[in-house]
């Protein structure tokens, strides 16, 4: 063999070798980190972790993003902050993800945000309601995808300023979220009723209530209506208790994500009557864009949706549309493109405001009502978040230097 064979066979042989190794960089998977509260609220969270797996299936069945599929490194944050910052720490550093998503209670949310401002990495907060994520406490590297306790509270006090009642009561989980929401509430309610009367107040610890307690409390205020935040194990106590106890006859009662499947389906007959609530009714929905999420969603988990579902696959949807518009996965240009990115829900469009990096999302609020043995959602109508947001021009001022 000649040394020209030799040269040729060796510079096509570099030349394979080559596109071999840029085939296997271009393929390398774009990896997510995800943290949320598996073990301690699986009603929310396992849902929510569905959706992001539909989004990620059906992301990579069509290629990918830039070329490369993306993979969710997913731990349990426990539900407590500390655990939750070390789970971060994890899957920066050791996991190598670009960014970070998910969190559910407010407190955890709050405490990873933190942390993605210290390790300047991009954090999506996929379901804290606290508006402290977004104003107070918000940082250029945390955005927020749900509507948050200000926007929901806006929401019900417009059907809360219709009804007769002036004497009010309030009954929400001792912690940021639900103090938040009792604030937010009693501000906007006070605003358009300004004969409004605050009677009673409970704060009952997070999935430690004593629902008897609670209910005698509130019952001796003799309120006209009942403005209610407690959700998950509490709400089911605080229903069965307050029916047993008569606390919501000739009483209205208006509470916030009562509306929510993996919150008020766990009820099923005995879920009560005639509250106003916001909530998902995914059951009602006949928009194109939701028919088509129904049914990817129930042919790959046989299972309905919970608005979780909805959450998890909006924010994946979100990180793919964010990378795909920088053309990188470098937290500066993920920061830049996620400031004014809109995309597609299945519950309708979202713009994340570079103001305060807080998505436009908007829900539902309606009446339950209990149907063939379960919880539904009459007379509802979806509420855009971005109506209920205050001015960007007025939200940059609420976080830090504005």
């Amino acid at each position: 063999m000649t040394r020209t064979s030799i040269g040729r066979l060796l510079g096509g042989a570099v030349a394979a070798m080559l596109m071999m190794v840029h085939a296997a960089v271009a393929e390398d998977p774009i990896r997510l980190g995800d943290l949320n509260s598996y073990t301690r609220l699986p009603a929310f969270t396992v849902p929510y972790r569905d959706g992001w797996t539909l989004a990620v299936e059906q992301i990579n069945a069509q290629g990918g993003v830039l070329g490369r599929p993306l993979e969710v490194i997913s731990r349990d944050d426990g539900g407590r902050p500390g655990d939750a910052v070390t789970v971060a720490n994890e899957l920066v550093v050791r996991e190598r993800v670009v960014l970070l998503f998910g969190t559910l209670l407010s407190n955890v949310g709050l405490a990873v945000a933190d942390f993605a401002q210290q390790r300047r990495v991009v954090f999506i907060a996929a379901e804290p309601l606290t508006d402290a994520i977004a104003w107070e406490n918000g940082n250029r590297y945390t955005f927020r995808l749900r509507p948050g306790t200000y926007v929901q509270a806006a929401m019900l006090a417009e059907e809360a300023a219709k009804l007769p009642a002036t004497r009010w009561a309030t009954v929400a989980p001792n912690y940021e979220y639900g103090q938040s929401a009792v604030a937010a509430f009693r501000e906007l309610l006070s605003g358009l009723r300004p004969d409004v009367e605050w009677v009673g107040e409970q704060w009952p610890a997070l999935f430690k209530i004593d629902a008897g307690t609670t209910v005698r409390a509130l019952d001796r205020t003799r309120p006209d209506a009942i403005f209610n935040v407690t959700f998950g194990s509490d709400l089911a106590q605080f229903v069965r208790e307050g029916r047993d106890r008569g606390l919501f006859e000739e009483r209205a009662v208006v509470s916030m994500l009562s509306g929510e499947p993996e919150w008020i389906d766990p009820l099923g007959a005995e879920a009560p009557e005639d509250w106003i609530v916001t909530g998902y009714p995914w059951y009602a929905l006949e928009t194109d864009g939701h028919v088509a999420f129904l049914e990817a969603y129930r042919a790959r988990f046989d299972d309905y949706p919970r608005l979780g579902s909805v959450v998890g696959y909006a924010t994946i949807h979100s990180i793919a549309a964010a990378i795909e518009q920088a053309g990188s996965t470098e937290t500066e240009a993920l920061i830049e493109a996620l400031r004014g990115l809109e995309i597609e829900t299945p519950i309708g469009p979202i713009r994340y405001r570079p103001a305060d990096q807080q998505s436009t999302m908007g829900t539902f609020v309606g009446r339950l009502t209990v149907q063939d043995g379960m919880p539904r959602m009459v007379d509802w109508e979806f509420r855009d978040g971005a109506d209920y947001l205050p001015p960007e021009e007025e939200a940059a001022k609420l976080r830090p230097g504005g």
